[in-house]
Order: C-alpha cells, then structure tokens, then sequence
C-alpha cells in the first residue's frame, strides 16, 4: 500500500509519517510506502498511491483533493487532529487501511 501524507509544506507530516512505518511489522514494511509531501506537490505526486491523507491543518482542502483523486479512485481524508498531534502512528495506519479496504 502506498500512503501520501500532505500538509502545508511536508515538516510535521513527515513525524506522523515515520511514526507510521514504526507501526508496520517488519514482515510487512515491503508492502508499504508511507510518504509524507507539501500539499504544493499534491498535483504532482498524487496519482502515485493508494491513499491520501491531509494534515488537520490542511483539511479545508479536503473537497479539493477528493475531487481530483476521486476520479482515479483514490480515497481522500483528513487525519484526526488528536491522532496527528500524539503522532499516533498505528490508529492512523489502520485509518488508512479502512479507507482503502472500503
């Protein structure tokens, strides 16, 4: 599974990102890309995963980003303010794996 993280220039989605891949077994880790971008590269990189999600601070560009993923099936959401703030790297795995799983 590829993971796309975005906030507003990449810094503080890069620590819930490394919180993440602490989270993934090590017999999974080759299945998984987590990466953590500037919501200015989002266009660029986007179409590269299989999951998308926003930094809270960047949710109001939620419609936005669904709007253009939406239509390569890519499932979009913001992640939940508390669970970012505590870097809470398994709940926001597994947040992103029910997104793609529905």
């Amino acid at each position: 599974m590829k993971i796309l993280l975005c906030c507003g220039a990449g810094a503080s989605t890069s620590l819930v990102a490394e919180a993440m891949k602490k989270a993934v077994s090590p017999e999974e880790q080759k299945n998984y890309v987590i990466d953590a971008k500037s919501y200015d590269m989002f266009y660029e990189v986007y179409s590269r995963y299989d999951v998308i999600l926003l930094g809270p601070q960047i949710r109001y560009k939620k419609a936005e980003a669904q709007k253009v993923a939406g239509e390569m099936n890519i499932p979009v959401d913001s992640i939940d303010p508390m669970d970012y703030a505590m870097q809470d790297g398994l709940k926001i795995l597994n947040f992103a794996r029910a997104m793609v799983a529905s």
